[in-house]
């Protein structure tokens, strides 16, 4: 069987970048794009395909997941020395590299309600269901925000929806003040951080932040043990630096904080743009309920109504709580795993793979069933170096940590790695691998029919291919599965455009590791995942009981992510010409300026600025980019000048001085949202400009965008 779905994969796969999916053969007119022996490859691919093990996936994530190993711990470091383990048992060149940097672990939390007299809620209550195997381990650590600074604070109570700045403004427009008060808001939409720095910014003094049964609980389906969602008590820990500032150790932003870095060349943690100034701590739903059900003022837009069973008021009070958070916040340590295969050609070119390994708890899903799946990548990598098998290009893994506290580890090592990196052809990313079985992916526009193309060789658990798989759930009229929470980033969301009518590949926000790569250094990138009913992010129940019932009982999806994740590595680091298609990205910066420009002109009327440069510069960057796809439909002899044209465009979009305000993001086309903080904001700085309804850095913003496109044209025009 497993035979005939290779042969098929084949059979399957032949298309070129700009195409549709036909059936070929490798000697057919229509070979694999990139390569002058497509046959060859194919057959590498094919040996590689045959070796990712779902039983041993499952053996790795027990092993991974067996105790809760949050960043810094000595279990986090037990995981780093079992992943460099299987590194060097697959042949890759293995070192722990590690970091110093500034983080908190909590000392003492709590939440009292103090009014009205007789509610009583003393929390936050320890997470517990009936029947699970793990949730009783001591080292399981208290539900806490990651970067939230000690305080203690007693005020009312006000709930403020999803705490986005649209809720803010809706609570002004009730005449509810917030300034001074407690602000309960709930997780979804946006990320965590944001809500944090909006409430800060409108003179809140604390936020509570639970999760609502309506966004991942009850209200979608039967809660865990029984089934795959939030139960009462779960709570959803995490990070709320403000990374849409910069991400990494929020003391050494754009530099590594190796631990020889003397405390003079770091910023004082209290002067850091990443750390939010108001103290902010999550809750369970069970504990919200008591705080929630006795707020009066007016009744919440009936948007805002969540899924607990009476009508939710805004306040502010009569509920009033004590939070108590002390945060023992010091240097420690961290440890990123690097696995190296050296290119037999081009050996200062590296092909990147990345995946974190800390978790809040024990992190089945997020992260390690990525770490499980890289695992077997590197596992099958290894079977081919055995076989006399060498890549042209250098392939590194990467097993980051203290990812959930602010994408710590990934990007220490890339601002270390800056120059290493100037020539890396592409960084592709995988997080939470499994949660279920849809697929989906996020990447840069050049990146998207290469990722498509990856799937078409790919075996699908359902049978056939995963490009089929992808397509069919993406049709009109299929049925959704579950919208991703922030959980999972953003693989599942729509793209802002499509360059090309075939299956939708999202945009690169933030929240995972590809951040430092795509949005600071310029390299090309991916993210993928798949996906399912998840609602135990970031809880206790994110654990291998779960994982088994729920995520991946056979662990064939976990076999699927490590084959697409191989071939991505091993197809980029072999290819003639790289598989980059410019095209469909200028196609998708036109439809962005486009939209723009409709914004603008409904913001500014008559005083919109003129958008004729950016358009102009998208046209021109579109004609030089067919001019070189063309080029490499017949891969030239030598086409080292082709493919440094091909690596250095997606540079050239990076802006010198970095975006206004966030001079750490240098991307002119994609960055995180200062208010979404996952979600991708396109052609940031005219989007932020507009929105901030500041025509003069609009039009300087617009300027901006079409030099870095005129730059990237004449890149790609430099080659002939």
């Amino acid at each position: 069987m497993k035979k005939f779905a290779l042969v098929a994969g084949v059979s399957l796969f032949f298309t070129s970048v700009g195409g549709t999916s036909q059936s070929a053969s490798p000697s057919s007119a229509n070979p694999l794009f990139g390569f002058r022996n497509s046959a060859e490859e194919i057959s590498i691919e094919s040996r590689f395909l045959a070796v990712p093990d779902p039983k041993l996936a499952e053996a790795h994530l027990r092993t991974l997941t067996q105790a809760p190993h949050m960043a810094g711990t000595p279990e986090d470091k037990a995981t780093a020395e079992y992943v460099a383990q299987k590194f060097r048992e697959a042949g890759l060149e293995t070192e722990i590299v590690e970091y110093k940097v500034w983080m908190n672990y909590p000392s003492e939390i709590s939440v009292d309600v103090t009014a009205p007299v007789g509610v009583t809620m003393h929390g936050p209550t320890r997470e517990h269901v009936d029947g699970d195997p793990y949730q009783d381990d001591p080292r399981v650590v208290m539900p806490f925000n990651g970067m939230s600074p000690s305080g203690d604070v007693e005020g009312e109570v006000v709930y403020a929806n999803y705490g986005s700045p649209q809720d803010f403004k809706k609570l002004e427009d009730l005449k509810v003040d917030v300034r001074g008060k407690i602000v309960l808001v709930r997780y979804g939409e946006n990320f965590r951080g944001v809500k944090a720095f909006v409430a800060q910014e409108h003179g809140a003094a604390a936020v509570l932040i639970y999760s609502d049964p309506a966004d991942d609980g009850w209200r979608r389906g039967d809660k865990y043990p029984q089934g795959p969602w939030r139960p009462d008590t779960g709570v959803q820990r995490g990070s709320i630096g403000y990374m849409f500032q910069f991400p990494g150790d929020p003391t050494t932003p754009g530099v590594a904080s190796v631990p020889s870095l003397p405390d003079s060349k770091r910023v004082p943690p209290e002067q850091s743009a990443q750390l939010p100034k108001i103290p902010t701590t999550p809750l369970s739903y069970a504990d919200a309920w008591p705080i929630l059900e006795h707020l009066g003022g007016p009744d919440s837009p009936r948007d805002w109504q969540g899924s607990l069973p009476f009508t939710y008021h805004v306040g502010p009070g009569p509920t009033k709580v004590k939070m108590h958070l002390k945060q023992d916040y010091q240097y420690r340590t961290i440890w990123d795993v690097i696995g190296k295969v050296r290119g037999d050609e081009f050996p200062d070119e590296w092909v990147v793979g990345g995946n974190h390994r800390d978790a809040w708890v024990y992190g089945a899903v997020d992260p390690n069933s990525g770490t499980a799946a890289m695992l077997e990548a590197a596992h099958g990598i290894g079977e081919l170096l055995k076989s006399g098998w060498k890549p042209k290009r250098t392939i590194v893994f990467g097993s980051w940590d203290a990812e959930e506290e602010g994408l710590i580890g990934s990007t220490e090592w890339g601002e270390q790695h800056a120059s290493d990196l100037a020539n890396a052809p592409a960084y592709f990313n995988m997080d939470v691998a499994v949660s279920g079985a849809k697929f989906g992916a996020s990447s840069v526009p050049s990146l998207k029919q290469f990722l498509r193309d990856v799937t078409k060789v790919v075996p699908s658990p359902k049978g056939g291919m995963l490009y089929d798989e992808w397509r069919k759930a993406n049709q009109p009229g299929a049925e959704n599965a579950q919208a991703p929470t922030e959980a999972i980033g953003d693989t599942g969301r729509l793209p802002a455009a499509q360059g090309k009518s075939d299956v939708p590949v999202g945009d690169l926000g933030s929240g995972s590791d590809y951040t430092v790569f795509l949005q600071h250094l310029g390299v090309p990138s991916t993210d993928v995942s798949s996906t399912g009913s998840y609602g135990v992010y970031h809880s206790v129940f994110d654990n291998f009981a779960w994982f088994k019932k729920f995520g991946d009982p056979d662990f064939t999806y976990e076999q699927e992510m490590a084959r697409v994740y191989g071939i991505e590595a091993i197809r980029m680091a072999d290819a003639d010409v790289l598989p980059y298609d410019y095209e469909e990205y200028a196609k998708e910066i036109t439809a962005y300026i486009e939209a723009a420009k409709k914004k603008a002109g409904k913001d500014f009327g008559s005083q919109s600025p003129d958008f004729k440069e950016a358009t102009d510069a998208a046209h021109h960057f579109e004609q030089a980019a067919a001019k070189v796809f063309e080029r490499g439909k017949n891969p030239p002899k030598d086409p080292a000048s082709l493919n440094q044209a091909l690596r250095q465009a997606e540079r050239a979009l990076l802006i010198p001085d970095g975006l206004p305000n966030r001079p750490w993001f240098h991307h002119a086309i994609y960055a995180p949202g200062q208010y979404t903080g996952y979600a991708a904001v396109v052609i940031p700085g005219v989007n932020e400009a507009i929105d901030r309804h500041d025509v003069d850095r609009t039009r300087e913003q617009i300027s901006a965008l079409a030099a870095a496109l005129n730059r990237a044209t004449k890149v790609l025009e430099s080659y002939h």
